[in-house]
């Protein structure tokens, strides 16, 4: 488990230091996506709620307190009330979407409290980059995500995938922000990333039915960074083909220093030609001057 370092300090804090790691927004925030998003602003960005991810990670740490006043009935009365279940939302309970989010992952008060705030600082970094809205199109949008793909193949909703999502995104757009591991040693966020999308991944070799929970909670992330990787991938190549052009006309050109007026043939067709200026200021070989040249192909 985490907790987080202000970079800059010695000292581990929940504050996010955005001056420090500049938002890499620029492949993710092109094309017609971006465009989309900034109409969706310009409409309802009004009914934005700020702090959400914030809100949410309090709800959940409120969630856990109750979790330990309840006996084991209260508790799994609890957690029914709590789980999403499919038959019971087509009955009106509604906050079935969301309240599978709430559901303790630990029983440990310090993992708890830990976890809830690195979710607030992943919260306010992600904000600050995107504004509300898009944070809250992001993370609804996900919830939702994992909701409906509950509802089609059957697992068990829990928001760990859906958090990690907040991971990625705020690794993809502050990957050098450091926090300090196990309290002592500085990690760049991207490589604890990189240990969860690995961790994901030995999950799902070990337990194909989890591919579906993994997908479905990154489908957010892969609606909002993907249109941008495969755009500046896109482009990568579009530029190594023309340098290739570039680099294979500037060889052809390079290959050879003397090439016949008239038959076009040069020293590398013939190291054995001589090439002679006439009086006109053309180069004519050797086989031209004799007579004895037959035109060169291509």
């Amino acid at each position: 488990m985490e907790t987080i370092a202000h970079p800059g300090t010695s000292h581990p804090t929940f504050l996010l230091h955005v001056s420090a790691c500049a938002p890499a927004l620029s492949a993710a925030q092109t094309g017609c996506y971006m465009r989309f998003l900034d109409q969706l602003e310009s409409r309802f960005g009004r009914f934005a709620i700020p702090g959400l991810v914030q809100f949410i990670a309090g709800l959940q740490l409120m969630t856990f307190v109750i979790f330990l006043m309840l006996g084991e009935e209260g508790r799994a009365a609890y957690l029914d009330f709590l789980t999403l279940d499919g038959a019971r939302l087509l009955q009106g309970q509604v906050w079935r979407l969301f309240t599978y989010l709430f559901i303790p992952g630990t029983l440990s008060p310090l993992w708890a409290l830990i976890g809830a705030m690195f979710l607030m600082w992943l919260g306010r970094g992600l904000e600050e980059a995107w504004g509300a809205f898009r944070l809250n199109l992001y993370f609804i949008g996900g919830t939702l995500a994992v909701a409906v793909g509950s509802l089609l193949f059957g697992y068990t909703a829990t928001g760990l995938f859906l958090f990690q999502s907040l991971l990625l995104a705020f690794a993809i757009i502050y990957p050098n922000e450091e926090i300090l591991l196990f309290f002592i040693l500085p990690v760049k966020i991207k490589w604890i990333a990189w240990l969860d999308v690995v961790f994901s991944v030995l999950m799902i070799l070990g337990a194909p039915s989890t591919f579906w929970p993994v997908l479905f909670a990154h489908l957010n992330l892969l609606a909002t960074f993907g249109p941008g990787f495969v755009s500046s991938r896109l482009q990568m190549a579009r530029v190594a083909e023309r340098r290739a052009r570039f680099d294979s006309s500037t060889a052809s050109a390079a290959a050879f220093f003397h090439q016949c007026a008239r038959c076009g043939k040069t020293e590398v067709d013939d190291p054995g030609l001589d090439f002679r200026v006439n009086d006109a200021g053309d180069e004519i070989c050797s086989a031209c001057r004799s007579g004895t040249a037959a035109p060169s192909v291509g």
